[in-house]
């Protein structure tokens, strides 16, 4: 078995910002591993909030022993950036290696297009009102607040799209103070849902506060083991493959998550469309999908994921899976 690790960049088409910063591009791990004449790919996006760079990565896959398989993986590193695309390799390869889709590999139905977010970033009120009316044709808006002014950007991105379904995600941007303040707003216009108002570690208070909308853990929720702390708190958790470390656990934190009540979103951080490919199966019938990363993109993979009225859809077999 051949394991490489690459560092490549991929430019967004506008400035990117949330409540931590902004960004003009994205970047990513790219691994591939060979064995018996064929190629499996996975990528990550490392992320400063998580304590990762692109160096501590490719450390942490380089650290990796000559020979491993999927379930050696979860114990050989820790959930997190390497992980994952370490993780959705060996599931690329082993669909190369069997002829089989991953799906059905992992025991899943026939996959479709799913419905995804559309992410409206950070920014003052008129250019976010811009930027809804521009995409006012999509179905569901998600809007990055998490700053002074919140009350006039969601103002102005309603009157930019009347008509779009509208999720908040504040980024952990929020004190409950402000929170209490914004949520008759977010009642008032139409909002469907919020996403991590508070800082990890310090969100309590969501026990105490009345449920005017449902709440999604994003930071405050990274695998199985972080559900026992999200209890009395959220309604909703927010699977990223770059927290669990691989389809593998996202798989078995959807699983444990619908057994314990929540309802299920699928996220991502801002990737290409190999990034986005294995969490589109974790993806189908959730209450909600944020897979727009390559839609961020000012360019992606060749081939990519396709992405028309009906949403994204599966991989090509020569993208991943």
């Amino acid at each position: 078995m051949k394991l490489t690790a690459a560092t490549e960049s991929f430019p967004f088409a506008e400035v990117f910002t949330i409540s931590r910063g902004s960004r003009t591009e994205a970047h990513v791990v790219t691994v591939t591993i060979e064995a018996d004449g064929a190629a499996g790919r996975g990528e990550c996006v490392p992320y400063a909030r998580y304590g990762e760079t692109l160096e501590s990565v490719v450390a942490e896959i380089g650290s990796l022993p000559p020979q491993f398989d999927r379930a050696e993986l979860q114990r050989l590193l820790p959930p997190g950036a390497a992980r994952n695309a370490v993780d959705c390799a060996l599931w690329d390869l082993e669909a190369k290696r069997s002829g089989e889709p991953v799906w059905q590999l992992a025991g899943l139905p026939t996959p479709g297009p799913e419905i995804t977010a559309f992410t409206l970033s950070l920014d003052a009120p008129a250019a976010m009102e811009a930027r809804a009316r521009k995409n006012a044709g999509r179905p569901l808006l998600k809007i990055k607040l998490g700053g002074e002014g919140d009350m006039a950007r969601l103002e102005a991105v309603r009157r930019g799209a009347p008509a779009a379904r509208i999720i908040v995600d504040a980024n952990e941007g929020w004190s409950p103070e402000a929170y209490a303040e914004l949520a008759p707003a977010l009642v008032r216009l139409g909002v469907e849902m919020v996403e991590q108002p508070f800082p990890a570690g310090n969100d309590g208070a969501l026990a105490e506060l009345e449920r005017v909308l449902p709440v999604c853990a994003d930071e405050s929720c990274h695998d199985r083991a972080s559900l026992a702390g999200l209890a009395g708190k959220y309604d909703m958790v927010n699977i990223k493959l770059d927290k669990t470390g691989g389809l593998t656990e996202a798989l078995e934190l959807r699983t444990a998550a619908r057994a314990a009540g929540y309802r299920i979103m699928v996220g991502c951080m801002v990737g290409s469309s190999l990034a986005m490919a294995p969490a589109l199966l974790v993806a189908q019938g959730a209450a909600v999908t944020d897979l727009d990363g390559p839609l961020l993109l000012a360019r992606d993979r060749d081939p990519a994921l396709s992405y028309d009225a009906a949403g994204v859809h599966p991989a090509p077999r020569a993208l991943w899976g």
